[in-house]
C-alpha cells in the first residue's frame, strides 16, 4: 500500500511538468527561391534557442517544455538546404529538432500567433544556403525574372488620390493630388535617367485610379518596386515630418485570405506553381512564403527612403511604420507609401508648393530607392553602381535549369561562365546563384 501510494504522489508531481509542455501538432517543410522553409504548429506559444554545428552541418533547435505530437516531415530530394530532421528528448522536458543539411545556412526564425485563417500558433524557421558564389542579398521574387535584352528595373509610381478625391486640403487650398502628381511626375524622371532604370505612373493626370487598380496595373506590368506618394494631414497643424509606411502583419494576412479564396488566379504569385487543385495548408504555407519576403524586403526599401528624407526635412517618424493601407497589398511587390509632410501644416504646405522642394524629395526618394537596389539588384537587372560601373548581373538556378541553358540565356560562353564562378563542370543546384561574366 505504502508503495502504491508513493507512484500515485510522484504521478500526482508529474502532472504540472506534463501540464506546462507544449505540443508540436504539426510540422511543414517548403521551399522557393533557394529558401527552405520549415513551419511549426504549436497550440501555445514557446521559447525556443536555435544555433548551428559544423562537421557534418547541422541547425539545432531547442524548444523549452515542449514535446513533438507529429512526425517530422521529409524534405524533397531538390531540396536546396535540407537533407532531413529528426527530434529527441533534451532535459527530459525539452525538445529538440535537428536539421541536417546539405550546406552551410544562414538561419531565421520569428512566431507567429494564430489569426484568422491559422488556429494555432507557429514557429517559422528559414534556411537560405550560404555558397562560395552566392550573393548574400540577391533578391528574387515571383515573376520578377527578366529577360538579358530587357534587363530595366521598374518602379512603378503612384500619385495618391486624384479626380474627384483631392486628398487633405491646406489652408492655403493646395490640394494633396496636385502636390502628389508633381512629386511622382518629378520622380519618373528622375527615374527615367538613371541607366537601367525605368518608371511606371500609375496616375499621369487628374483623374482617380480605383485603389485595387493600382495594384494591378503594376502587377500587370512586373513592377519590381511600388511607392505611393502622399501628403499627410491632422488636425493638430504643427504636426510635422515625413513618414514612410509598409503593410502591416493584420493587412497581410486579410490579404493571404483573398488570395487563397481566388487561387485559381494566383500562379503567378508564387513562381507560376498552380495551387488551384491544392489543399489548404499547401496553398497557404506558399502564399505565407511570398507575402513575407515581400513584407521584409518591403521594409528594407522604405527604410533606406526614410533615410535620405530625413537629409531633406525633418522625419514625423524616424522608424517606418506599419499600416493596412489597401494599396500597400500586391503580396510580390515590395511596397512603400510615403508621406512627403503635412499639407496641414502651414510652413510643409508652402514647401510642397515649391516645385524646388519637390523636387529635393524626388531626389531624396531616388537616392533610398538607388541604395535598395544595390544591396537587392533582382534577377538580370544591370543598375548604375556608386562607381559608374553595372551592378554585376546575377542568376538564381531553378529546377530544370542546365548550365549550358543559362550561358545562353545570358548570351555569353559556357567556359566563361565556369571560369566566373569556380566551377570544374557542368553540376547546379537548385537555388544556387550564379555570377554572369560581362562582355564574353
Amino acid at each position: 500500500m505504502k508503495r502504491v501510494f508513493t507512484l500515485l504522489l510522484c504521478a500526482l508531481l508529474a502532472l504540472p511538468a506534463l501540464a506546462a509542455q507544449v505540443t508540436v501538432e504539426g510540422a511543414r517543410v517548403g521551399v522557393e527561391d533557394g529558401r527552405t522553409r520549415v513551419v511549426l504548429d504549436t497550440r501555445a506559444a514557446l521559447s525556443h534557442k536555435i544555433f548551428t554545428l559544423e562537421g557534418p552541418d547541422r541547425v539545432v533547435v531547442d524548444l523549452s517544455d515542449a514535446r513533438l505530437g507529429a512526425s517530422l516531415p521529409r524534405p524533397r530530394g531538390n531540396d536546396p538546404a535540407l537533407v532531413g530532421l529528426r527530434s529527441g528528448v533534451r532535459d527530459k522536458t525539452d525538445l529538440r529538432i535537428v536539421f541536417d543539411l546539405k550546406c552551410p545556412v544562414r538561419v531565421k526564425s520569428f512566431s507567429l500567433p494564430p489569426d484568422r485563417r491559422h488556429d494555432k500558433h507557429r514557429l517559422v524557421i528559414d534556411l537560405l544556403p550560404r555558397t562560395a558564389s552566392a550573393a548574400p542579398h540577391s533578391r528574387v521574387v515571383a515573376g520578377r525574372a527578366r529577360s538579358p535584352s530587357h534587363p530595366e528595373v521598374l518602379i512603378a509610381i503612384d500619385a495618391g488620390h486624384g479626380g474627384a478625391d483631392p486628398g487633405a486640403i491646406g489652408k492655403r487650398g493646395t490640394y494633396e493630388k496636385d502636390v502628389t502628381l508633381a512629386i511622382a511626375r518629378k520622380l519618373a524622371a528622375l527615374v527615367e535617367r538613371e541607366p537601367g532604370m525605368r518608371a511606371l505612373m500609375i496616375r499621369d493626370g487628374d483623374y482617380y485610379v480605383r485603389l485595387r487598380q493600382r495594384i494591378e496595373k503594376a502587377r500587370k506590368h512586373k513592377a519590381d518596386l511600388f511607392i505611393s506618394i502622399h501628403a499627410d494631414a491632422f488636425t493638430n497643424d504643427r504636426a510635422h515630418g515625413s513618414s514612410v509606411y509598409t503593410l502591416s502583419f493584420n493587412g497581410a494576412s486579410s490579404e493571404a485570405a483573398r488570395w487563397l479564396a481566388n487561387r485559381e488566379n494566383a500562379a503567378d504569385l508564387i513562381g507560376g506553381v498552380n495551387i488551384a487543385d491544392s489543399d489548404d495548408l499547401l496553398a497557404s504555407v506558399l502564399i505565407d512564403m511570398t507575402q513575407n519576403a515581400t513584407i521584409e524586403h518591403s521594409t528594407e526599401a522604405a527604410g533606406a527612403v526614410l533615410s535620405h528624407l530625413g537629409e531633406v526635412g525633418d522625419l514625423h517618424k524616424r522608424r517606418v511604420q506599419r499600416a493596412g493601407f489597401a494599396v500597400l497589398k500586391s503580396p510580390d511587390i515590395p511596397s512603400m507609401l510615403v508621406e512627403t509632410a503635412f499639407i496641414t501644416n502651414a510652413e510643409e504646405e508652402r514647401r510642397l508648393s515649391d516645385p524646388a522642394h519637390q523636387e529635393r524629395l524626388a531626389r531624396a526618394i531616388l537616392a533610398g530607392i538607388k541604395a535598395y537596389f544595390r544591396k537587392y539588384p533582382p534577377q538580370g537587372a544591370l543598375l548604375q553602381a556608386a562607381n559608374g560601373r553595372a551592378t554585376p548581373r546575377r542568376h538564381v538556378t531553378h529546377q530544370g535549369d542546365t548550365l549550358s541553358e543559362i550561358a545562353q540565356r545570358y548570351r555569353v560562353s559556357l567556359s566563361s561562365l565556369r571560369a566566373e564562378n569556380g566551377l570544374t563542370d557542368d553540376t547546379i543546384r537548385v537555388g544556387q546563384v550564379l555570377a554572369i561574366p560581362e562582355g564574353s
